[in-house]
Order: C-alpha cells, then sequence, then structure tokens
C-alpha cells in the first residue's frame, strides 16, 4: 500500500504462523487473516492505552459490520506474518480500519483488508451519534 502523508502510520504486530492456522496443505486458513486482524486492532488499542473493557464501561459495542479482504499471496507454515493496522482518520461515528499482511521476511503485501465498526449502545441496540469523548480523545491523532 502506498504511503501518504495524511494517513496515520502503520501499528505492526507480528505472528509466527503454526499448524492450527493452516489448511492441511500448511498454507494460512482465509478466515485467519481475520482472527489476525482483530488481534492486531486489540493490541493497537491497548498501544493507545484502551481495552476492549473500556468499551464496555463506557456502554459502547463495537460489531464489524464491514469486512474486505483482498488476497495476493500466500502465507505458509513457519513464516512470520507482519499486521499492520492502521485507523483512518474519522469519517463520522464508524471507526474504519486498514491493514496490510506482510510476509515479515519478504515486505510482501499478502492481504489488504479494511474492517469497519458501528459503535453501539450497550442498552439501546442503536448506532451511537458521537463516541464517549474519553474514547474519541485515546483514539484520534
Amino acid at each position: 500500500m502506498a504511503a501518504n502523508a495524511s494517513l496515520p502510520p502503520w501499528f505492526e504486530y507480528r505472528v509466527t504462523i503454526h499448524p492450527h492456522h493452516t489448511d492441511y496443505a500448511g498454507i494460512v486458513w482465509h478466515g485467519t487473516y481475520i482472527a489476525w486482524m482483530e488481534e492486531a486492532r486489540v493490541a493497537w488499542l491497548a498501544a493507545h492505552g484502551l481495552t476492549f473493557a473500556d468499551w464496555l464501561k463506557a456502554g459502547v459495542d463495537l460489531p464489524v459490520v464491514d469486512v474486505g479482504l483482498r488476497y495476493r499471496r500466500s502465507l505458509t507454515l513457519g513464516d512470520t506474518a507482519l499486521i499492520r493496522a492502521r485507523l483512518e482518520p474519522s469519517r463520522g461515528v464508524r471507526l474504519v480500519w486498514q491493514y496490510d499482511i506482510q510476509n515479515a521476511a519478504t515486505q510482501d503485501t499478502c492481504v489488504e483488508g479494511q474492517i469497519t465498526l458501528a459503535p453501539v449502545d450497550r442498552a439501546t441496540r442503536r448506532v451511537l451519534r458521537r463516541l464517549p469523548e474519553h474514547l474519541q480523545l485515546k483514539i484520534s491523532p
């Protein structure tokens, strides 16, 4: 993915590929990439001083409302995956995450992805019009 000065920097999260990440041929199973994207997102939040418990305490759920993946190359058993994640600048209340999953050894992009989360009020199950200020401040650049 091309660099753009107006976008936030990538957060990097590494995973060594184990047998449970792969299919019978030793190639990473397609659903594994989505799990890694969530792991990287949770690690990004933690690096910014937030846990999912903080969102729950604030009465906010973060359901996934859209997922998109583009597969470019395979990762295989024993490789190390570099999951690069970043939160796109705010366009309303939805949280749009971009991902660039690479082979850490070659830096070749294997999967490009995007996941959109919509913050929901836990009590009413309605999409929030605005994030609680203390949460917004932690995720804003």
